[in-house]
């Protein structure tokens, strides 16, 4: 048996959660949940902008668990996750385990033209090669993403939790409610969605003249007279979104919903989320709400009880399976 195998088999140590400052009030909910404390550390930066961090306890044989999203500022939540995976692996933990929540360059995950990176990919080396033992993510944008990664991958879908949002006001009302995708490629996550909640769906064709930028060309499946509610994993600058969302409401769509698991919120996001006809915006809290983006139609859903049994399934060499469903 290699050293490699032989360590799957060494009984977890201790439970240890860290986190980065991307998320700070995910972290302390995973962490309540858990029935612990979160691991004390320092993370600071010098004068250049270089970042330095302190681990302030013992962590040697532990069963380390970092929560850092790769959200905005994305390369500094980055470089603040691979120092700390180091910091850790350094510090003689037992097992590192990452839990990003936002999965950020998920976007650039294939070549669509010649000289291009593949990025997705070569954050998912970084992450390994500074010492991660597991990825805990959701929603990634393109699942293939899990296949990057040469160590275990747990990829949970915030799906259920969405659409447990809309039960009491539309289940199994197919008459009133239309789950809509707002592409090609979210059919199966809008799938998903609406088997939960017994909807039929309906799914938009688009084109894209360039990056963030989308034309509605026409929309498959019925959904005049009807509730709508738009399924993505992410709403960035909203300009895709919003645009969906107008149309639906142009074109005889009694009001629109949007749920998605990321809120990335950048650009002009919020100001176009406060301009359309979109009547709310349910999201989880994978990435941290800043005060001066909170809207009264954005909802977060906190995710850190389902990350939390994750973690403590993970900690016991419990089955995980159960955790899982259908989204992407």
């Amino acid at each position: 048996m290699t050293s490699s195998n032989a360590k799957a088999f060494i009984q977890r140590g201790e439970l240890k959660l860290l986190s980065g400052n991307a998320n700070l009030n995910l972290a302390n909910s995973v962490a309540k949940s858990l029935g612990i404390e979160l691991g004390a550390s320092e993370i600071e930066k010098f004068s250049d902008g270089e970042i330095k961090i302190k681990i302030n306890e013992s962590i040697r044989g532990k069963d380390v668990y970092i929560m850092q999203p790769t959200s905005y500022p994305t390369n500094d939540n980055l470089m603040e996750l691979l120092i700390m995976i180091d910091a850790c692996r350094r510090a003689s933990a037992g097992y590192i385990n990452a839990i990003i929540p936002y999965y950020g360059y998920a976007r650039q995950d294939r070549k669509t033209r010649g000289r291009e990176p593949i990025t997705a990919k070569l954050v998912a080396n970084l992450i390994t090669q500074a010492g991660a033992d597991r990825i805990i993510t959701m929603d990634l944008h393109a699942g293939q993403i899990q296949g990057y990664f040469d160590i275990p991958v747990d990829h949970f879908s915030a799906i259920k939790l969405l659409s447990s949002y809309f039960i009491d006001m539309a289940y199994n009302k197919g008459d009133q409610f239309v789950v809509v995708s707002p592409d090609l490629g979210g059919v199966r996550r809008a799938r998903a969605f609406s088997d939960y909640l017994k909807l039929p769906i309906a799914i938009i064709e688009k084109r894209r003249p360039e990056p963030n930028v989308s034309e509605v060309m026409s929309v498959i499946g019925d959904f005049k007279g009807k509730h709508a509610i738009l399924v993505d994993d992410m709403v960035d600058t909203a300009g895709t979104i919003t645009n969906a969302a107008n149309y639906l409401i142009d074109n005889g769509a009694k009001d629109v919903y949007i749920a998605a698991t990321h809120g990335v919120f950048s650009g002009k996001a919020i100001e176009r989320l406060s301009d359309s006809s979109v009547k709310e915006v349910i999201i989880t809290d994978t990435i941290q709400l800043p005060k001066e983006k909170q809207l009264d139609k954005i909802k977060q859903l906190e995710v850190g009880p389902l990350l939390a049994e994750a973690i403590h399934r993970i900690n016991t060499y419990e089955s995980i399976s159960g955790l899982f469903d259908d989204g992407e």
